[in-house]
């Protein structure tokens, strides 16, 4: 046989096998897509990209009820499928609430004392502080009764509230009035910070300790007036996602914005410090 003839025919028996092997080769991808270990189990995976819904419960200082109604409102509008409530109060009683097994995925705490506690129980997970504050004198508008400073608080004439004991704004309020040695002519012990700032506001008190926070969240209808800073308390919050939550992964996202920058942000126009 000629020697071009007998190239032409290895040409042409070398096509079959050249298209053998492409087909095999197409085929061993086609197995690779369709099942087992492929690319259609890593589209079907973990999930990590899936949007976060159900409702989330969170339990938070009433101090932080402004700050919390902005923070849940920028969390439902990030994750439209979330509905975040909210339970504000004390935080010792809040603390009760938890460890009587309460349904709630968060909890932030006005102190470290009742979060403590918590974790101790076993009912919280790796609190992080996320913001402090200040206590001020809360006076009505116009401070009708010439409120100067802590020792004005001790003058029986006046009408003067604390938080209750127990509660942080209450040890914290005492703790500077027994650091500057006065002691104070007590009318009534509120529940709560606000509803010891509500009464301010309404004229009922003369005067009252609470933070600074809420001074600024009660606007035009009381008036400020600083403790001095050698007598002054910081009071340190902290936050945790409970172990009982029903979605962790929620809870956690939440967490994750508070600490974040965008939701100190949040804290800090509220007139809460970082950490």
């Amino acid at each position: 046989m000629p020697a071009t003839r007998a190239r032409r025919l290895a040409a042409l028996l070398a096509v079959p096998l050249v298209l053998l092997v492409l087909l095999a080769q197409l085929a061993a991808c086609g197995d690779d897509g369709d099942g087992g270990d492929g690319a259609s189990d890593r589209g079907t995976g973990s999930g990590a990209g899936e949007p976060l819904e159900g409702d989330l419960t969170v339990f938070a200082a009433a101090s932080l009820t402004d700050a919390f109604d902005d923070l849940a409102d920028a969390f439902e509008a990030a994750h439209p499928e979330v509905d975040v409530e909210l339970n504000v109060g004390p935080s010792s009683g809040l603390r009760e609430q938890i460890l009587a097994g309460a349904p709630a995925a968060v909890f932030a705490s006005a102190d470290t004392s009742n979060m403590d506690q918590v974790v101790a129980a076993g009912a919280a997970d790796d609190p992080q502080v996320f913001a402090t504050n200040r206590l001020q004198i809360v006076v009505p508008a116009g401070n009708p009764g010439g409120v100067t400073g802590l020792a004005d608080l001790a003058d029986p004439d006046l009408l003067v509230g604390l938080c209750a004991e127990g509660v942080p704004c209450g040890d914290l309020g005492r703790e500077a009035l027994a650091d500057a040695g006065v002691t104070p002519s007590v009318d009534t012990e509120e529940a709560d910070v606000r509803a010891l700032l509500t009464k301010v506001e309404a004229g009922d008190l003369d005067a009252g300790i609470v933070y600074v926070t809420d001074v600024l969240a009660a606007g035009d209808a009381v008036e400020g007036i600083a403790i001095p800073e050698e007598h002054n308390v910081v009071a340190t919050y902290p936050i945790a996602t409970l172990t009982g939550a029903g979605d962790a992964d929620v809870a956690a996202a939440f967490v994750a914005l508070v600490v974040s920058e965008e939701g100190q942000a949040i804290l800090a126009d509220h007139g809460f410090s970082a950490p």
